[in-house]
C-alpha cells in the first residue's frame, strides 16, 4: 500500500508568500477540500497539512488524482489556476519520509518548530472528522507520534528555544540595538501570537502592548506575560507607539493598511513583522517613509546554541525514521495479505467448530471443555505456520503466489461468499 501513497506539496521552499497565502487553508477550507475529494474521487487515507509555510496535500491511490484535487482547491479558495506549478508531486516511501520529517520539524523554515507538529496533528484529527483517515493513515500518523516521542526523549532536537516566533523575538532585538526602551505592539494572540508573547517575557522589551480581537483573551495573556493589553478598536493609537509592531491575526485580508497609518507621523523607523498566512500587514506599507515590512520569508534562521544543537541530532533523528519506516514498509506489505490471513482463520475455525460440534454431542461438560480447549490450541498451530510464511513472503515481495495457493487450497473465496 505504500507504493500507492501520494503526496502533493508546496513549500517555502518552492514558493512565495504571495502564492503561500494564495493556497492557505483554516480548518473550515481543510474540511470543504476533505470533502470534494471524497465526492469527486476515489483515494482514501486523505491528509491535508496547510500552515504559513506550506500546503500539502497527502491520498492513498493507484491512480493520480492531482488535477482533481487543484480542481478543488482552486474552488475553495475561489482562485484561478497557475499556482499548479509550485506544487511538486512525490509518491510511495518518499511521501512517507517526507511527511515524518514535516511533521518533526526537519523541514521547516525554522528547523526543530515545533509548532508544526501541532498543525499536523490538527490536520490528522480534521481527516478523522471527516471520515477520511483510514487504516493506512491512522498507523502511519501513530508512527510518526511514535518516532516524535523518541526524538524527545533520545536526542537534543527539542533542546532550547527555536520557532518562527522565537525568530520573530530575535529579528525584532536586532532591529532595535539602538532604540532605548522599545516599545513593542504584538497584534493576535493565537498559537503563533501566545509564544512570541511568551518569547517577549524577561527580554529587554519590557513596553509590549498585545491587542485582539477578543478583549478577554488579550488581557489573560497580558497579565501572565506582564503586559498590557487593549481592544483592536486601538490598534491605529497603539501602533502610533510602537518601535516594533508584530502582527498574527488571522484573515483574508490584511487587517494593518496604508489607510490606518494615515496620520501617524513616523519620526524614527517602525517595524512591522508580519507572522500571518494570509499576510495581515499590507505590503504596500513599505512605500510610506520610515516603515519596514518583514515578511515570514524574510525571517531568517538564526545561528545560535539552540538551532545549533538541533543541526546535531538530525543524522540520529534520520536513522530513527529510516528504522520505523522499514518497520511500517513490513506492516504496509502485510496489509495486502491481511484479508487472505482473516479469510483462513475464518474457514479454519468454521472446520473446527463443525468438528467439535460433532464430537461434543454425547460428551460430559467436562469433556467439552477440554474439547473446546485442544481444538482451539490446535487450530492456532496450524495457522501459525501459513501465516508467518505469508508475512515472510510479503517482506521478499513475492507474496501473491503463496496468497494464490492457499486460496486454491483452502477454497477460501467459496468460504467468504459462504459466510
Amino acid at each position: 500500500m505504500t507504493q500507492n501513497f501520494k503526496a502533493l506539496v508546496l513549500t517555502y521552499k518552492t514558493a512565495p508568500v504571495a502564492v503561500r497565502e494564495q493556497v492557505s487553508l483554516a480548518e473550515p477550507a481543510v474540511k470543504q477540500l476533505l470533502n470534494f475529494i471524497r465526492d469527486y474521487t476515489t483515494t482514501s487515507d486523505v491528509l491535508v497539512v496547510s500552515t504559513c509555510n506550506r500546503t500539502e496535500i497527502y491520498y492513498v491511490s493507484e491512480k493520480d488524482f492531482s488535477n482533481e484535487i487543484f480542481k478543488g482547491l482552486a474552488l475553495v479558495k475561489n482562485i484561478e489556476t497557475g499556482f499548479e506549478q509550485h506544487f511538486s508531486s512525490i509518491s510511495g516511501l518518499q511521501a512517507v519520509n517526507h511527511l515524518f520529517e514535516v511533521a518533526i520539524g526537519l523541514d521547516a523554515q525554522v528547523i526543530g518548530d515545533l509548532q508544526i507538529s501541532g498543525q499536523v496533528k490538527n490536520a490528522y484529527q480534521w481527516s478523522a472528522d471527516e471520515n477520511m483517515a483510514g487504516p493506512f493513515l491512522h498507523r502511519l500518523m501513530h508512527t510518526i507520534f511514535f518516532v516524535n516521542k523518541r526524538v524527545v526523549q533520545e536526542t537534543s532536537f527539542r533542546d532550547g528555544a527555536a520557532s518562527i516566533s522565537y525568530a520573530a523575538k530575535e529579528l525584532a532585538d536586532d532591529l532595535t540595538t539602538s532604540v532605548r526602551e522599545p516599545k513593542v505592539l504584538v497584534v493576535g494572540v493565537g498559537e503563533i501570537g501566545q509564544d512570541v508573547c511568551l518569547n517577549l517575557v524577561n527580554t529587554k522589551f519590557q513596553h509590549v502592548t498585545i491587542l485582539n480581537r477578543t478583549l478577554d483573551k488579550a488581557e489573560k495573556l497580558a497579565q501572565k506575560c506582564g503586559f498590557k493589553s487593549g481592544s483592536i478598536e486601538q490598534l491605529q493609537e497603539e501602533i502610533r507607539k510602537a518601535d516594533v509592531v508584530i502582527s498574527s491575526v488571522s484573515g483574508n485580508e490584511p487587517l494593518i493598511t496604508r489607510e490606518i497609518l494615515k496620520g501617524i507621523s513616523f519620526l524614527s523607523h517602525k517595524f512591522f513583522i508580519d507572522l500571518s498566512m494570509p499576510r495581515s500587514i499590507e505590503a504596500s506599507i513599505e512605500e510610506i517613509p520610515g516603515a519596514i515590512v518583514y515578511n515570514l520569508d524574510d525571517i531568517q534562521e538564526k545561528t545560535n546554541e539552540a538551532v545549533e544543537k538541533r543541526k546535531a541530532s538530525i543524522p540520529r533523528i534520520q536513522a530513527i525514521i529510516r528504522d520505523t519506516i522499514g518497520e511500517f514498509e513490513d506492516w504496509s506489505k502485510e496489509m495486502v495479505v491481511s484479508p487472505t490471513i482473516q479469510k483462513l482463520k475464518n474457514t479454519l475455525e468454521k472446520i473446527r467448530q463443525e468438528e467439535l460440534a460433532r464430537f461434543l454431542k454425547n460428551s460430559k461438560p467436562e469433556e467439552a471443555e477440554k474439547l473446546e480447549e485442544m481444538s482451539r490450541s490446535m487450530m492456532q498451530k496450524i495457522l501459525k505456520y501459513p501465516v508467518l510464511q505469508l508475512k515472510a513472503a510479503c517482506k521478499r515481495g513475492d507474496a501473491e503466489s503463496l496468497t494464490e495457493m492457499l486460496h486454491e487450497l483452502f477454497n477460501l473465496e467459496r468460504t467468504a461468499e459462504k459466510k
